[in-house]
């Protein structure tokens, strides 16, 4: 099997990779096509100190599995729980103190022909949705689980610092809401995007300090944490999106003194974002720089850690 191979920082294309087998209550699914995520860059760069395949956005046709999935497109959520952890049991799965996370932590990903999932992880691609809409699902439904976690509606003043992929897809999903939403960006081609869909994209220059009721930081960055705690009003709310490999230093005065609120926020509910994908609500075809043959994945992860390139793709089907 072919796929890239994360080792000691390396990532490596290898053609002699063991076809996962599924165990019980997974499936195995045949990878048609990925998506590149800033966090596959910075596994590369050390975070998680992942050994194996990357990946974690996909769609691929279930090749082995329950007879109501057998041959069916699917993108699968990325936790594999264990179901009886105290976290299972309390209903927060995705905190499973068992699990494993495809492409990330302990289970090989999606930057290679095959995958394996629980069989219960796997939600079916309506047939009317292109391969190229439905591999958004992943990253769509991590924007969506804002909503899950805090109330966004008309009369907040809500900020969105960074207007890379994830950014992007937090800034259409907010922007329905109805807030008074705002996109600190610095990439002209990206601004423009967002432009397009009626959304207020700024520089940094042009926002002020203490303005916001909420801000969501999606750099990953020292100066975007920076920019978003400095733009929240006294007791505002920063939503922190972003997995990387370094430290922050944080200047935890100012979050006392402003009794300011930090919240982590990470995987969300897959359902309401194929619904959105599916209805063409939510646009991710502006966000597509390129697709590129697995056999060339090494190059396209490289492309993908470029300043100013947004979603780039694999083929996985096709390599």
């Amino acid at each position: 099997m072919i796929g890239l191979w994360l080792e000691k920082n390396t990532l490596l294309l290898r053609n002699n990779l063991a076809r996962p087998e599924p165990r019980g209550g997974e499936s195995l699914i045949k990878v048609l096509l990925a998506g590149i995520c800033n966090t596959d860059i910075e596994l590369i760069r050390g975070y998680c100190s992942f050994q194996g395949v990357l990946g974690h956005e996909f769609v691929g046709l279930v090749e082995d599995g329950p007879s109501q999935l057998l041959g069916r497109r699917v993108v699968g959520e990325i936790n594999a729980t264990c179901g009886y952890c105290e976290c299972c049991l309390n209903g927060l799965d995705s905190h499973c103190t068992n699990r494993t996370v495809l492409g990330i932590d302990g289970r090989d990903g999606a930057f290679a022909e095959y995958l394996v999932l629980p069989s219960e992880n796997l939600h079916v691609v309506p047939d009317s949705m292109d391969s190229s809409v439905a591999v958004f699902t992943e990253p769509l439904a991590a924007a969506l689980e804002i909503q899950e976690q805090i109330t966004v509606g008309q009369g907040d003043r809500v900020l969105v610092v960074g207007d890379g992929k994830l950014g992007q897809l937090i800034a259409q999903s907010l922007a329905y809401t109805g807030c008074d939403l705002s996109v600190i960006g610095k990439r002209a081609n990206k601004l423009a995007i967002l432009r397009d869909h009626g959304i207020v994209a700024l520089t940094a220059s042009e926002i002020g300090s203490g303005n916001f009721d909420i801000a969501v930081e999606c750099t990953g960055s020292p100066s975007g944490f920076d920019l978003a705690r400095d733009a929240l009003r006294p007791r505002g709310t920063l939503v922190l999106k972003s997995t990387y490999a370094g430290y922050l230093e944080l200047e935890t005065a100012a979050i006392v003194v402003d009794e300011l609120t930090l919240l982590g926020s990470r995987c969300g509910p897959f359902a309401p974002a194929i619904e959105l994908l599916n209805s063409g609500a939510i646009d991710v075809e502006s966000l597509i720089d390129d697709c590129i043959p697995l056999d060339r994945g090494v190059s396209a992860l490289e492309r993908a850690s470029q300043p100013g390139v947004l979603k780039i793709l694999l083929d996985v089907a096709n390599s």
